[in-house]
């Protein structure tokens, strides 16, 4: 048996020296989730290859004999995802299956592009899968979904495995081994799934659930080392930094600090970085364990600079909460980075500028800004279908796809690239090069460069917007004119 998993790409990896600063154009770190699977497989299939995008260019002959491919999507992608799902189900006799997140998510679009899409999490479905495609048996294990004669059937939601120990291989993914050397590309370790909350527009919670679940400290450590070595043999990196890529690390704390001391009793030196909500910024404890472990940075989810914007979507934050915890986490040498959301219903024009001054004055390090976004499946995209421009999946990647309630979809993408640009200015750039430490020095050269390729990006589409907004603003006045009119020639007839 042979087995091929593909991860497509938004725009396919292609050689270029701006491989080297810019992350996310042609070049992207290959998925840790995907890369997991093809590690399980292979425990049953000894010709396992995980392609991905990201990195290299697909072996087609080599996929095309291939008699199970699995290709993981996400929302970004799964335009790419689709047409190379078809490709190959009329080029191969492979069995074609998609997986990953939007493909769980919306998998009533998905099943019109494959044989059959893998729901959920696939650490124990995805070897029930190769068995039933070894066997030529349709898959009837919970967590599948296919057409038949037109119907899409579901088999039922599966149960969320509660060990996923698996450390992955990255040898597993087509030329990774000698891409890794390249600073754009980060050594990722994922260590829990699951979060508490519910905000409106995070699909991660759907997708893993509510329900906190973690991997042994021990197994963690052991991930970290291993990613740590596959990074460093045979290259000269000069960012010597691990991504802890769990969408709330603290969640469950005591098991957060079992891991920290984990690391700090393993004698490991390297830097790391993790997402974080606000709270942990209030945690001194816990913040003195991270800096001794070797974090240098907390990406905050702070998504909003209003208070307004939290409670629409039902984020359990304040501004005054996330201020005082970023000014705490500065104070234990830690830096902070940002991760935000343009478009919300109490935004106006000048929001931009607003979150540009709100990162400059609290020394906010890095940035990620996106327009609110849209997955299937959440409760901020069922809200919010008949506001929504399109279904060009590709374009929900941090552009302007919906219409705001206070502003035009272009006036909401100018705010974007315009905080972009104030954050990330020729002057800014000067003063990190001049007064940052090494590792910051490095952040802010790789972010400007790859933020001028986004802006690029979001400034492709202003044409678009623009049209669209034009004739929305212009059908608005058309409609109140009538509406005027109409009202007149009521009164003139009274009057008669």
């Amino acid at each position: 048996m042979k087995v091929r998993l593909i991860e497509p790409g938004n725009r396919p990896y292609k050689p270029t020296p701006l491989n080297h600063f810019v992350y996310d154009r042609y070049i992207r770190t290959p998925s840790v989730g995907l890369n997991t699977l093809a590690t399980i497989i292979k425990q049953q299939v000894e010709d396992t290859l995980m392609y991905s995008e990201s990195i290299a260019r697909l072996v087609v002959n080599d996929i095309l004999d291939a008699d199970l491919i699995l290709i993981g999507i996400f929302t970004f992608n799964a335009r790419r995802g689709y047409a190379l799902a078809r490709y190959f189900q009329k080029n191969s006799k492979a069995v074609i299956v998609l997986g990953g997140l939007h493909a769980s998510m919306n998998y009533r679009e998905a099943v019109h592009y494959c044989d059959y899409v893998l729901l959920g999490e696939g650490d124990e479905s995805v070897l029930d899968l190769v068995q039933a495609v070894r066997r030529r048996e349709t898959p009837d294990f919970c967590g599948v979904a296919y057409l038949r004669d037109g119907k899409v059937i579901c088999t039922g939601k599966r149960k969320p495995p509660q060990q996923f120990e698996t450390i992955r291989d990255p040898d597993l993914v087509y030329r990774y081994r000698k891409m890794a050397g390249h600073n754009t590309l980060w050594g990722q370790v994922h260590a829990s799934r699951g979060c508490p909350h519910s905000c409106d527009y995070c699909a991660l919670v759907r997708h893993f659930g509510r329900q906190v679940r973690t991997r042994p400290p021990e197994n963690v450590v052991e991930d970290i080392r291993r990613t740590i070595a596959f990074q460093e043999q045979g290259h000269h990196r000069l960012l010597k930094v691990v991504w802890i890529t769990d969408d709330n690390f603290f969640a469950d704390r005591d098991w957060a600090m079992a891991v920290l001391r984990k690391i700090i009793e393993s004698g490991i030196r390297y830097h790391f970085t993790v997402q974080a909500r606000w709270e942990v910024g209030l945690d001194n404890e816990m913040l003195r364990l991270l800096k001794r472990a070797g974090f240098v940075e907390l990406a905050l989810g702070i998504e909003f600079i209003d208070d307004d914007a939290f409670v629409q979507y039902h984020k359990k934050s304040s501004k005054q909460e996330i201020v005082a915890a970023i000014r705490n986490i500065q104070r234990h040498g830690l830096s902070v980075r940002g991760l935000f959301i343009l478009g919300a219903d109490s935004h106006t024009v000048g929001v931009g500028a607003r979150l540009a001054d709100f990162v400059i004055r609290n020394n906010i390090k890095g940035v990620l800004i996106q327009c609110m976004y849209f997955v299937p499946g959440t409760p901020v995209y069922e809200a919010n279908r008949g506001r929504l421009l399109h279904h060009r999946w590709e374009k929900y990647n941090g552009n302007a796809v919906h219409w705001p309630k206070s502003m035009t979809p272009y006036e909401l993408q100018l705010e974007n690239i315009q905080a972009s640009r104030r954050i990330y200015s020729l002057p800014r750039l000067l003063h990190a090069l001049f007064f940052e430490d090494r590792l910051h020095k490095l952040l802010f050269v790789g972010e400007y460069f790859w933020h001028l390729s986004v802006r690029q990006d979001l400034k492709r589409e202003l044409p678009y917007l623009r049209r669209v907004s034009e004739a929305h603003e212009m059908k608005k006045l058309t409609n109140r004119n009538g509406a005027k009119y109409g009202k007149s020639r009521e009164k003139i007839c009274s009057i008669n």
